[in-house]
């Protein structure tokens, strides 16, 4: 009888660890994709560089946000999720505010960096957390959702960087965005309860000391194939979606000639519309096709990928935006149809207590890369081809980077022809 009851809570208590976390990944991608329309403001007001403006979206930020989210997995692994994931939202939300009195790019490069030390705590607990929290049918579903934060915050982050910038200044949208996040850490801290060991049973307050050192995790994710080719696979998609993300407010404004404020409804509808459906459908389909396929959680973004570049070329030679939108809209939802599915494959090449251990492995290649080189290297493109196609530099830029989802689609590919052999002991999912 108390099993049963303990069952009947468990889809309240995944709900809520879901919500809240969902909540908190909105705000952290809000604040990320408040600069790449406040750069333009930024960009006319400093006189920077569209080289420094992408070394100050990628690198900046991808540098310590890499880095440093393994020892705070550790911490997570060890004493608990929820402590760590509640700092990080504080703490990234207090430097997001802080950008707003910068002055120059060193100041904001510090500042952008300081976002990065917070934001390095919330992913890999959060992954950890919803993993524990959610039985394994439900998982890639589950972090599918979770990951509606991507496209969730960063159509806010446009739409609400435009309007502030607009009426009152790109300073005080960084005040105004970063100190709204501070509540949401309370709530998480208050809130949210502690996820049980064992995926699928009923909450605990106990939360047992991995056995495992950092070294026995890398070890064993290092012998896999399917981490390196899941992991590289992830960053070259991510090299695109990250600068793509970031510089084709630019292009929009530049080519397409939009206002500010027009711009950043047009996108952000495409990454809203667009980006939640891609992730969801992208857990679900995969949820599905595991019960046939073990392989589903790398094959079905190795497919996506592959769709991606010729319909984002496609959308960039239309000839109206009527016809851009769903051509922009397409590619965008396939480009993050990744996010539930790989996640989840991760998950399934370690023991439960070394989920946001591995979770931080992953982050670090794919966010160094994807981040660190995604922004900078459009932006550095753009500036190479500017004495060859002038105001175009940037449109061809972006074309150029397009070849990174066919890299992505090849390793993914080689994944899901691997992961079989990898995965442990489905009785310890």
């Amino acid at each position: 009888m108390a099993s049963s009851e303990a069952n009947d809570r468990q889809p309240a208590h995944s709900g809520l660890v879901v919500g809240l976390l969902l909540l908190a990944y909105i705000f952290n991608f809000l604040d990320r994709q408040l600069l790449a329309i406040l750069k333009i403001p930024i960009k006319a007001e400093l006189g920077l560089s569209d080289t420094q403006l992408g070394l100050m979206g990628g690198i900046a930020f991808a540098a310590l946000y890499s880095t440093l989210a393994i020892p705070f997995a550790r911490i997570a692994d060890r004493r608990g999720r929820v402590p760590v994931i509640a700092a990080a939202v504080a703490v990234w939300s207090l430097f997001t505010a802080l950008c707003g009195l910068g002055q120059n790019f060193w100041q904001l490069f510090a500042m952008r960096m300081g976002v990065g030390i917070g934001e390095a705590g919330g992913v890999a607990p959060s992954y950890a957390l919803i993993a524990d929290s959610v039985p394994q049918e439900r998982r890639a579903r589950s972090l599918a959702i979770f990951s509606l934060g991507i496209p969730l915050g960063s159509a806010l982050g446009l739409v609400a960087g435009a309007w502030l910038t607009v009426h009152l200044d790109w300073r005080y949208a960084f005040a105004v965005i970063g100190l709204a996040g501070l509540p949401i850490a309370w709530a998480i801290r208050r809130f949210v309860p502690e996820a049980p060991h064992i995926a699928g049973g009923p909450p605990t307050a106990t939360f047992a000391p991995p056995a495992a050192t950092f070294g026995d995790v890398a070890g064993r994710l290092a012998r896999k194939p399917s981490f390196w080719l899941l992991s590289f696979g992830a960053a070259s998609g991510s090299i695109c979606g990250y600068g793509l993300g970031f510089w084709l407010p630019s292009y929009f404004v530049a080519d397409l000639h939009l206002s500010l404020t027009d711009m950043a409804f047009y996108f952000a509808s495409i990454v809203l519309i667009g980006g939640s459906i891609g992730i969801y459908l992208g857990g679900r389909i995969a949820d599905r096709l595991r019960v046939t396929s073990i392989g589903a959680d790398a094959g079905v973004p190795a497919v996506a990928f592959l769709l991606t570049a010729p319909l984002y070329a496609a959308a960039m030679a239309a000839p109206s935006l009527a016809i851009a939108w769903p051509l922009f809209a397409l590619p965008y939802m396939l480009s993050l149809v990744w996010l539930g599915p790989i996640v989840s494959a991760i998950h399934r090449l370690v023991p439960p207590t070394e989920r946001a251990t591995a979770s931080a492995c992953f982050l670090l290649i794919n966010n160094l890369i994807g981040i660190g080189l995604g922004t900078f290297l459009f932006g550095f493109l753009s500036d190479q081809l500017k004495p060859v196609y002038g105001a175009a530099s940037l449109h061809y830029s972006i074309l150029l980077g397009l070849g990174f989802y066919v890299v992505a689609a090849t390793l993914c590919g080689l994944a899901a022809i691997r992961l079989k052999r990898d995965i442990v002991d489905t009785t310890q999912q």
